[in-house]
């Protein structure tokens, strides 16, 4: 894990909103005012669930989308800032994603080779063809498969082996920073594994720094250094991922946790589940004060009318959540 009291981050994202305008006046805030950091070596878990904004921060930080108001830094640099195409080429360089369908994200009209291989093309980092082929199936044989998968395509392979390309594809710019959008939810439960490991070994040989998207919270502990939980477009908490799972201060990631299934039959029958009211409210309509308010069974009259701060709790450990608040937050939650 980083040491991030000696290092200076990586990425700084600084009360970053995406907004989309969706007709008859309304505008839905898939990412609003989120705010954390990602130290070099590490991996940052960020989950939630289905709808609560994480594909949209993720893309946004790597400028697919453009940001609405705040600030992304990559190493001091501002993404989101006036760039010539030459800076914003070194900058894709840098930072390359592995999205969550493996079969619609690779061209299918395209040999493994030439999929492989674009972003080698587009920044002219092979000399010659034979340069280019060399440096293909070493990527194909770093990530599991071998230089006879260069010539197919990609309706030949398994959902597995095509994640795998997917992978092999980001490498190939040698990036600095990795975003994993959710890259194992489409795969069978037992490939998943594989695939985390095989990014966990690339880390360790590559010093890379990954940002893992996912809603799986067990796989995400597995691999995360650090999470961070978002709930409609907002952090709500954020941990190392030790202290996340020991003792959850939110509401919301309370009840997350609790419906991990526990492998033992006798306590996962005794174990008190925190179960979650409602469904997600809609993010162009989200509730007045705390958004989680109209879910979480601690909510009083004071989250109805006060959105609560983030406040870092305990050394570490953030989270927004009126329970954790000032002490007149909390007088009003007790009232």
């Amino acid at each position: 894990m980083a040491e991030q009291g000696k290092k200076k981050p990586l990425v700084q994202v600084e009360g970053l909103k995406r907004h989309f305008q969706v007709g008859g006046g309304k505008t839905l805030k898939a990412v609003d005012d989120v705010s954390f950091e990602i130290y070099p070596g590490e991996t940052f878990g960020l989950v939630g669930e289905s709808g609560c904004g994480k594909s949209t921060l993720g893309r946004t930080l790597i400028r697919l989308y453009d940001a609405t108001d705040g600030k992304v830094l990559f190493d001091g640099e501002d993404v989101h800032g006036t760039k010539s195409k030459t800076e914003l080429k070194a900058l894709t360089r840098r930072i390359q994603m592995i999205f969550q369908d493996p079969y619609a994200s690779l061209n299918q009209r395209m040999n493994v080779e030439d999929i492989i291989a674009e972003g080698m093309d587009a920044h002219g980092l092979a000399k010659n063809r034979a340069e280019r082929t060399k440096r293909v199936v070493e990527l194909l044989e770093t990530v599991g498969l071998n230089a006879e998968h260069a010539k197919r395509f990609p309706h030949e392979f398994s959902g597995g082996q095509r994640q795998r390309i997917g992978i092999a594809r980001a490498l190939a710019v040698d990036p600095d920073f990795i975003i994993a959008d959710e890259p194992i939810s489409a795969l069978d439960v037992s490939i998943q594994a594989q695939v985390v490991n095989l990014l966990q070994k690339l880390q360790r040989e590559r010093g890379l720094t990954y940002l893992f998207i996912a809603h799986d919270l067990s796989m995400v502990k597995h691999i995360s250094d650090r999470i961070g939980v978002m709930y409609l477009g907002g952090m709500v908490e954020l941990a190392t991922s030790d202290d996340l799972f020991e003792e959850p201060l939110h509401p919301y990631t309370q009840a997350l946790l609790t419906a991990i299934p526990i492998p033992d039959p006798r306590l996962e029958r005794e174990r008190k589940r925190q179960l979650l009211q409602g469904d997600l409210p809609s993010p162009i309509d989200p509730p007045s004060g705390c958004r989680f308010r109209t879910r979480c069974p601690f909510a009083t009259e004071h989250c109805k009318n006060k959105a609560p701060e983030w406040r870092e709790v305990r050394p570490n450990h953030w989270v927004a959540c009126h329970l954790y608040g000032s002490e007149s937050d909390r007088a009003a939650m007790k009232a």
